[in-house]
């Protein structure tokens, strides 16, 4: 960054640091411990879809690496569109096993990076419940390469519970790189795995 930059308040951007996702499944452990939410087993990506032929030949790709154990009794992942129009891939693997959950949304990013297609990446999620049936993402920010807590209310009313996403990013300083710009942490109502 130069004088120029510095005077203007221009920075420059944060690269994307997808091994960051990897630290996750210790946060989940700290997570439980601390807060008493357990992982889902359930994780998706949100990306901005592209027309044309190239896009979807990747689409492929990653739905045949992701489905490859499927006949070993995996489940297949899904893709689906929001009402903005974004594209989301939902993986589900044993709530047990955030590892492998971690590994496929981290191949996800890697193939759509390293396909051209990192400037389409939005978010990843990682769902958890505590026991008593709340709700609570990991959305990692494929932007700014940090993570925050989202926490919807029960219920139809898009509310967040924010008393319960603060206590998190307390819990998981730590462990994860946590978004300090509040206004960055995005409702992602409905998203799938949450």
């Amino acid at each position: 960054m130069g004088l120029l930059d510095a005077i203007l308040g221009r920075s420059k951007p944060v690269r994307p640091d997808l091994d960051q996702l990897f630290a996750v499944p210790s946060a989940a452990l700290t997570l439980q411990a601390a807060a008493g939410f357990a992982p889902t087993g359930l994780g998706s990506v949100c990306f901005a879809g592209v027309e044309g032929g190239g896009f979807a030949r990747l689409q492929e790709d990653v739905r045949e690496l992701l489905d490859a154990d499927t006949e070993r009794g995996g489940v297949p992942v899904e893709f689906s569109r929001d009402a903005y129009g974004y594209t989301w891939l939902l993986a589900r693997h044993p709530a047990e096993d955030s590892a492998a959950l971690v590994n496929d949304l981290h191949a996800v990013n890697t193939l759509l990076q390293d396909g051209g297609f990192g400037p389409h990446l939005l978010c990843s999620l990682i769902g958890f419940r505590d026991p008593e049936g709340r709700a609570l993402a990991l959305v990692y920010l494929y932007k700014r390469g940090t993570f925050y807590p989202f926490a919807p209310l029960p219920g139809d009313a898009e509310k967040r519970d924010n008393q319960l996403e603060l206590q998190v990013r307390g819990v998981l300083g730590d462990d994860l790189r946590v978004e300090k710009d509040l206004s960055r942490w995005f409702p992602v109502w409905g998203a799938p795995g949450l």
